[in-house]
């Protein structure tokens, strides 16, 4: 769990200083991926399940929702 966390803040001091020349489309795949694996381990974890496995879920379905979102946010900008 200790490996988690810190792979867990590394991932988001990365993420912070390596978002300012990002397409709308790599920021919603970013942002979906986070919030996806904060939800699906806090859901995981209220169920009684694996958080890493609700982590690992929920931020492969958060990175594709935020890919489809910022295409086309892209498409819409154009």
């Amino acid at each position: 769990m200790k490996m988690m966390k810190s792979l867990f803040l590394l991932a988001l001091v990365v993420g912070a200083t390596g978002c300012t020349d990002m397409t709308r489309e790599q920021q919603g795949m970013v942002s979906g991926g986070a919030i996806g694996a904060a939800g699906g381990a806090g859901i995981a974890a209220l169920a009684g399940g694996n958080a890493g496995i609700g982590a690992i879920v929920g931020g492969a379905l958060g990175l594709v929702a935020g890919d489809i979102k910022g295409a086309n946010e892209e498409k819409q900008r154009q």
